[in-house]
Parts: structure tokens; sequence; C-alpha cells
């Protein structure tokens, strides 16, 4: 009889996203095990340090370690960077795709640069001086206020008013020492994802009430999806164009998902998620099931372009 292969799960963490995670790497552990692989989670919040965390991979040879955390230590290169110095096969980008992609501000610069058009932002240091009437004249009600390096929109707020700024950057500043302050832009919510290097069909994120925040994206039936986004051919061409340059300016591989802003004229990109959610409620596994893919194929994708 055939030995399985082992497939490690990174599960977990330390980041405010990690019970996300949790719920992420479970459903990949079920489907690949239901796949006929051997899988095992790996939490980094049960080792003393990295460094025995990659001991510990190191002594029980996985053919490929699934990334399954969320949020800064699991997508801003840190553990890419750990596993490729111990030569472990993982999924998804390499360590300078994920910091780019961590760091809103740098994004952000990057895709205007290529003509994808971005909501107008200043980046606040903690201890800055903040002039509130220039942030206002600036950037203009509504505005978003946000880390510059957080995922799952913790840390977010969008606000209408002055008496709202301090509050909001004192949130935003919990969960990282540098803050985006950001045109909020009026319209649609729109994700591309990003597999083998062509782009699945859009998917419109509708919420029930107020706007994608954490509630909201975790909270079953809080939150419509529309899949494929009712766009135009010409609006799902360009979107979708949008997110393939950013995707192959920011050096990913495999897969990620690209968040855009849609005001009826323009799409405003906001973000790429090197490591998207494969919680039943992610906008990945959507957009991949109408592009044919269930789940255990989206997964068996990955692993294929990792090992390849």
């Amino acid at each position: 009889m055939k030995q399985k292969q082992n497939i490690a799960v990174l599960s977990g963490g330390f980041s405010e996203e990690k019970e996300v995670s949790k719920e992420t790497s479970s459903e990949i552990a079920k489907a690949l095990n239901n796949a006929g692989f051997n899988t095992y989670k790996v939490d980094p919040a049960n080792f003393d340090s990295y460094g025995k965390m990659m001991q510990y991979l190191k002594e029980t040879k996985p053919m490929i370690v699934f990334n399954g955390l969320h949020g800064a230590e699991g997508e801003d290169g840190r553990i890419q960077s750990l596993l490729s110095l111990n030569q472990i096969i993982f999924t998804g980008s390499n360590y300078k795709a994920c910091a780019i992609a961590m760091d809103k501000y740098i994004s952000s610069h990057l895709a205007h640069s290529i003509g994808v058009k971005t909501p107008k932002h200043i980046l606040i240091k903690k201890n800055d001086d903040v002039d509130y009437n220039d942030l206002i004249n600036k950037i203009c009600f509504p505005m978003s206020i946000k880390p510059n390096d957080s995922g799952s929109s913790v840390g977010i707020s969008i606000i209408t008013e002055e008496s709202e700024i301090e509050g909001a950057i004192e949130k935003a500043f919990k969960f990282s020492n540098k803050i985006l302050c950001e045109k909020y832009i009026k319209g649609r919510e729109l994700t591309v994802t990003i597999l083998n290097d062509a782009a699945l069909p859009v998917v419109e994120i509708k919420p029930k009430n107020g706007w994608y925040d954490y509630d909201n994206k975790y909270t079953e039936g809080n939150t419509i999806y529309e899949v494929p986004a009712k766009l135009s051919k010409e609006e799902t061409s360009r979107i979708q164009e949008y997110a393939l340059k950013i995707f192959f300016l920011f050096d990913c591989k495999s897969y990620a998902r690209v968040d855009f802003r849609y005001d009826g004229e323009d799409f405003y990109f906001l973000e790429v998620n090197t490591l998207p959610g494969m919680t039943p409620l992610s906008l990945t596994p959507m957009a991949a099931k109408e592009a044919g893919y269930d789940f255990t194929a989206l997964l068996m994708e990955i692993i294929n372009n990792a090992v390849n």
C-alpha cells in the first residue's frame, strides 16, 4: 500500500487574525485529508521560536507546507523567508511579493505607477504630529483610516466628520506603527482572484448593512456575494487586466486576490492579498467554484504550482 504524503498546514499564529487562520487551515486540512494526504497542523504559537518550528518541519519532512496563516507574520514575507532559507517548499508567493503586498502604502504607489487608479492617501507614522485640517483638505470625507500592514478589515474605520478622526487613528495604531488615511471611494466593492496566471470571475461584495468590516466578512448571512459580478464585458476585462498587471508587477506566484472599489467610472486599487482566506465564506473559493474548481481542486492547483 502506497504511503500517504505528508502536508504541514500552518495555522493560528500570533496575529489578530489567528482565529480566521485556524478556520482556514481546518478547511484546508479536512479537504486534503479527504483527498488522500496525511495533513498535520503547525501553529507557530506552540513553539518557543521560529527556529524551533523550522527544526520541527525539517524533522517531520512534509512534501510541502501549506501556508494557512493570516495577518502580518504569515503574509509579510517573514515566514516565507525562513521556509526558503531552510529549503522547505511552501504554497503561495515568495517573501518579496508578500512584503510588498502587505505594505498598503508601497502597494498603492506601485499600482499607480502602471496606470491603475488608487485613492488619495496620506501615510502617518506613530508620534507624527497630525494636522487634522490638512488631512481633511487633502483627503476629504468620507475617508478610511487603516493600519498600513494588516488584513481582515482589522483596525479600519470609515469616517465622515472631524470628531471621528482621533478615535480612528488611535484604533488603527493598535495594529501597526504606520497607518494610511485614504479617500473612501463610494460605489461597489469588487475582487479578482488570480490562479495559474489567469483571472478568475469577478466577485462583488454587498454587505447588507454598513461596509465590509470584520463582522460582515465572517458572519454568515451578513453579506451578499455576486459571482460573476454584474459588469459589462468591457468592465470585466478591464478589472481583470488591472488585477493581472498588479499580480505580475508584485511578482506574486500561484494565487492571490486583488481588491478594488468601483465608482461606476474608474476602478481603484485597494490591496493584494497573497494568502486569501479559505473559509466557507471566503472569496477565492467562490471565484474558483464559478470557474469550475471545487475546493479540493483549488487546493491541488495551489500545491502543484508550488511543487512544480
